[in-house]
């Protein structure tokens, strides 16, 4: 067996016997209460931003779900991945589903390369609010098409630092700029006894911790969270919170369309898609979230938050009751990467009792962030 593999075992596994689970009371409030809310998702038509943007209306928002895909521009735009035919994932379709689920849907043409277009959406949705802004969602990421998404840096284009870092952080700061504003006077103006604090939140992923897919993606995904950090320090004096959120592997549209072409695989590593997260389950961790009143908010304003860990916490599921594994979990970990390695390095399979009996333990974040698993980024 290879060094690296023994070495990272040797890391991983005391943590069976040394993780200790703790739980603290929350406060917070009922979704009946959301009715006078408003939230604005980017990246909304598609993908984690799309299942946000109907969780929260399922959860009684009105939402402004942002995104370039329209009924009136049919077809996949230049950077967008291949998704299964006579799906309809556009700003109208979006806004009927939030509708459908109990909010009020509102769909909107935005371009989020374009300042102006995020200007003027922004102005746009404070005048039809009066002014109000309780939650903004920055879902908004593409990378090129034109290109792998694994490869050296030296051997990829700047299109790929620009797409990644462009829409993906950029977008980001861009939007953030110009909300928080509208969320300072909506902190201000709140009469509700529970206080619950207007929330910035910026979706990112595992690769602002630990190297994923290349240089560019993973400076990008450690940049929004370094700017929600430093962004939540400045507005906690305005009752404003901010959070970062990393989902796991997520079953979106796209990544759907990948296992049926028979890409996946090669561009993920060989993981394992059927036991990924749905998009719908990162909007209930934002549901949560919003919920919290003031003090419990504010105090976690700034962190980075697992969609999965958060799932624990404060108590939601995926549709089905269940909860799939933080990507730090051993027992996500140890079937993804480890066994496979040990499997091919020493031709014998592990055996089955172990593999049905992975405790759900977290790595702690020094070790997960200390480099990829073995063999993660070459299988």
């Amino acid at each position: 067996m290879k060094t690296v593999s023994l070495k990272w075992l040797a890391v991983v596994l005391p943590t069976f016997s040394s993780w200790v689970v703790s739980s603290s009371a929350m406060t917070m409030t009922t979704t009946n209460s959301n009715n006078n809310r408003v939230a604005v998702v980017t990246g909304a038509s598609r993908g984690i931003g799309r299942g946000i943007a109907v969780e929260l209306g399922k959860a009684g928002y009105t939402v402004y779900a942002l995104a370039r895909s329209t009924r009136s521009k049919p077809g996949l735009l230049g950077d967008q991945r291949a998704v299964a035919d006579g799906l309809d994932l556009t700003v109208e379709s979006v806004a009927e589903a939030i509708t459908a689920a109990g909010g009020i849907g509102r769909g909107m043409y935005v371009d989020m390369s374009q300042d102006e277009s995020i200007e003027g959406a922004f102005e746009r949705i404070a005048e039809e609010t009066g002014g109000r802004l309780d939650v903004v969602v920055c879902s908004a990421f593409t990378t090129p098409l034109q290109e792998k998404l694994r490869g050296d840096f030296w051997n990829q284009s700047m299109n790929m630092w620009d797409v990644c870092n462009g829409v993906g952080l950029r977008s980001t700061y861009a939007t953030c700029r110009v909300a928080a504003p509208i969320m300072i006077e909506t902190a201000n103006k709140q009469n509700d006894e529970r206080k619950r604090p207007p929330l910035l939140c910026c979706i990112s992923s595992f690769g602002g911790k630990s190297y994923t897919f290349n240089v560019a993606y993973g400076v990008g995904k450690a940049g929004v969270d370094r700017m929600a950090q430093d962004m939540g320090y400045q507005l906690k004096k305005y009752g404003v919170a901010t959070t970062v959120l990393y989902p796991g592997l997520v079953k979106t549209e796209a990544n759907l369309q990948m296992v049926v072409d028979g890409t996946w695989d090669e561009a993920s590593g060989n993981l394992d898609l059927s036991t990924g997260e749905t998009p719908e389950f990162t909007g209930k961790a934002i549901v949560a979230l919003a919920n919290l009143g003031v003090d419990d908010m504010m105090d976690r304003s700034g962190n980075v938050e697992v969609v999965a860990e958060l799932a624990k916490e404060l108590q939601f599921t995926e549709e089905d009751g269940s909860v799939p594994p933080s990507i730090r979990s051993l027992k996500y970990l140890l079937p993804n990467f480890v066994f496979p390695a040990i499997e091919k390095e020493s031709g014998k399979p592990v055996p089955g009792w172990i593999k049905n009996n992975i405790p759900d333990y977290l790595v702690p974040w020094s070790t997960f962030s200390s480099g990829p698993p073995p063999e993660a980024d070459t299988r």
